[in-house]
């Protein structure tokens, strides 16, 4: 009797399920406007925002040309958004944006679609063509809107952090070759980065592996070429504690540049032997 009577009850709560899902279908392909918006709305409020976006949808021809016609729009696109849907929102929003300009909903629909392409952006180590594409129009955006404007804050942060990729994508390209000793070409490298953009979010590292690939470079030339090369240190020092005399990189280099004045000697001159800096 027990095993039946749950048997039914199972039985009940399928058909019930159905029943929900049935419902929401038919709903989905009616004409019923009123009732659409009302559900659609229900469903976002809800955190349901896969089926309130194909609510929106479903009912954006329908409410074209009313006055419901921008609120539709913009909450199918906000729908997407909430949903993590940001290719399709980015979408919805450049679309509204053309259609209804001047609408209330229009400041929050610009910020929005910045933001669908600010997460679509990648990691550092990737194509960073999305991230300079995204930076572009989050200037156009602040250009464009008063500097109290509330979504400014954000797209500051934005901008913030999509530089900081590409700058550590620069720093990261020089550092490989210090990575595979290559330090002339490293040195190289670090140095056109901080020409290109001295304002580099790395700067403090890139002086830091400046100095310690010409440090490298001349320790591991000919003794002939070390008193020129050790010279070239000394100058890559000399700058990187002029900026950063309290750096955590201070103490290495500290001792690296004893080291070099100890061989260079009181006036500076290296010995012209190996055998000189012996006496």
């Amino acid at each position: 009797m027990n095993r039946r009577i749950s048997i039914t009850l199972f039985a009940a709560v399928l058909l019930l399920f159905a029943s929900c899902k049935s419902q929401y279908e038919v709903l989905l392909s009616s004409n019923d406007v009123d009732a659409k918006y009302k559900a659609a709305m229900d469903y976002f409020h809800a955190k349901r925002y896969m089926r309130a976006a194909q609510l929106f949808e479903s009912m954006a021809i329908l409410t074209s040309g009313t006055a419901r016609d921008d609120t539709v729009q913009y909450y199918w696109g906000l729908s997407n958004y909430r949903n993590k849907d940001y290719y399709t929102a980015e979408s919805n929003f450049v679309r509204f944006l053309q259609n209804f300009p001047r609408s209330p909903f229009a400041p929050d629909a610009a910020f929005y679609r910045l933001d669908c392409l600010y997460r679509s952006t990648y990691r550092w180590e990737l194509d960073q063509l999305p991230t300079r594409s995204c930076m572009e129009s989050i200037n156009q955006y602040l250009r464009e809107r008063p500097a109290d404007d509330i979504h400014v804050p954000a797209c500051q942060a934005m901008l913030h952090d999509l530089q900081d990729r590409l700058d550590r994508k620069d720093f990261e390209a020089g550092k490989q070759y210090y990575r595979m000793e290559d330090y002339p070409a490293a040195r190289t490298k670090l140095r056109n980065v901080l020409k290109n953009n001295a304002d580099n979010f790395y700067r403090e590292d890139i002086l830091y592996y400046t100095a310690m690939a010409s440090y490298h470079y001349a320790r591991l030339s000919i003794w002939q070429k070390q008193r020129e090369r050790y010279l070239t240190f000394v100058d890559d020092y000399l700058n990187f504690v002029g900026e950063y005399p309290e750096s955590h990189y201070r103490k290495e280099l500290d001792g690296h540049y004893r080291q070099v004045q100890n061989f260079l000697g009181k006036d500076g001159t290296a010995p012209e032997t190996p055998e000189e800096i012996e006496k």
